[in-house]
């Protein structure tokens, strides 16, 4: 499987988050525009940091907010959102986190797959900063591709 197509409804650049819970909404609300969740969806992503902590901090700038599979999640979607100020989530060696990637998918199956396939885009080390410093919706699209 491979990953959710990233459209631009999907895609935030400079957003403004005053604090991990905030940008972990702002990827809710794309996922919510992008057709792939309902807007309770944000609130189970953020139940799952505050009961595991920050574990989504998978690389340095880089968190990958997700819930279980469940009735909040409507079709397999991914969002990207990038923070005009980075913000921290607590994780001891990779904060803060300027890129915040939501990821709402319809099976455990699924959910594997797609991390998988999100590790081989971040394998570029330069693939974060570039994220951050996109300019627009289109660009981010073009690295999350790999084709930029």
């Amino acid at each position: 499987m491979p990953l959710p197509e990233l459209t631009e409804d999907g895609v935030v650049t400079g957003a403004d988050a005053a604090d991990w819970r905030a940008a972990v909404r702002v990827a809710g609300a794309a996922l919510v525009a992008s057709g792939s969740s309902k807007p309770g969806y944000a609130d189970e992503m953020i139940r799952m940091i505050e009961e595991h902590g920050p574990y989504v901090v998978i690389a340095p700038g880089l968190a990958l907010a997700h819930a279980r599979p469940g009735p909040q999640v409507l079709a397999d979607g991914l969002a990207v959102v990038t923070l005009s100020t980075p913000v921290a989530f607590g994780h001891p060696h990779n904060d803060p986190v300027s890129v915040v990637l939501g990821l709402a998918i319809t099976s455990i199956e699924g959910h594997l797959e797609s991390i998988a396939e999100i590790a081989n885009i971040f394998n570029d080390s330069d693939a974060i900063a570039r994220i951050a410093a996109a300019p627009d919706a289109a660009t981010v699209i073009d690295i999350m591709r790999g084709t930029r």
